[in-house]
């Protein structure tokens, strides 16, 4: 099934960030309910193509990851030192000369070695592959995104900001909350043989993004504005259940997202989210 058309119709919802102190400038989150309410799940081991069609088996680990900041490296560094070469393919790499980093246009990066992330433990190693960092985040009871770079455990979601001007001279912050497609990997991501996020293939999951990725939206958002946008969500559900009830499959287009709806045309299973990656 190839990819869905990224330009298609979208919900969204935009709500202030109850966290905010009444004296400061607001922050207002703008959502993509389409997006948050597809069934996508990670696809990682279980039918993922890789990005780079000769790579099938780095998922979208072959390039390395770069660090937001160094908080982000440190928070890696320190997971980094509870994995042993018996849990991590390249501990003998990481821990050389070379050392687990490089720059890249003079940001830095996890180095990637023999084609893909630093991190990345290949088929057919003991604990199997996938991210050494996933791996030890669910060994030992924890959620992935304390341990993982991220640019890795925000994907596919993305959080941008803007300062929004009004009329009257004052201003607010955005704080958009949507897909992270192909244009968000910059001029490159249109030269990504296999992407998942706009295709129907990958929206086979069991339950709605923003609760299969709950944790990692809290993270971006904070407690209070999830549970502001759980409850949108869920209402844009309700809305979806009753529109389908009708019959009304013209109206469903401005409603769901198209690689979902492709999806719900077939008889695939729908799978539980375990993503590995």
């Amino acid at each position: 099934m190839p990819e869905l058309p990224l330009d298609a119709a979208r919900t969204w919802v935009e709500f202030v960030d109850p966290a905010c102190d009444q004296d400061e400038q607001p922050q207002v989150f703008r959502c993509d309910l389409t997006w948050l309410t597809s069934s996508w799940t990670c696809l990682y081991a279980n039918g993922c193509k890789g990005i780079y069609a000769d790579r099938p088996d780095d998922g979208c680990c072959t390039l390395g990851a770069h660090f937001t900041e160094k908080a982000d490296r440190k928070r890696v560094q320190s997971a980094m030192a509870q994995l042993d070469a018996g849990t991590w393919q390249f501990h003998a790499e990481a821990t050389g000369p070379k050392g687990w980093t490089e720059k890249q246009d003079g940001a830095h990066k996890t180095r990637v070695v023999d084609g893909a992330c630093i991190f990345l433990n290949r088929p057919g190693f003991t604990t199997g592959d996938g991210c050494a960092l996933h791996q030890l985040a669910l060994r030992t009871g924890r959620e992935p995104h304390l341990l993982k770079p991220e640019v890795c455990w925000q994907l596919p979601i993305r959080r941008t900001y803007r300062t929004v001007e009004r009329p009257d001279g004052t201003s607010y912050l955005e704080a958009s909350i949507g897909e992270y497609d192909r244009r968000a990997w910059g001029p490159g991501g249109h030269d990504l043989d296999w992407y998942c996020s706009s295709n129907s293939e990958a929206h086979v999951g069991s339950q709605p993004v923003y609760l299969s990725n709950a944790a990692e939206l809290r993270e971006l958002m904070g407690p209070g504005a999830y549970a502001v946008l759980a409850q949108h969500c869920k209402a844009h559900l309700d809305h979806v259940a009753a529109v389908r009830a009708t019959g009304r499959r013209q109206a469903l287009r401005l409603l769901v997202h198209p690689a979902t709806l492709a999806a719900g045309r077939r008889t695939r299973p729908r799978r539980a989210e375990r993503p590995v990656g």
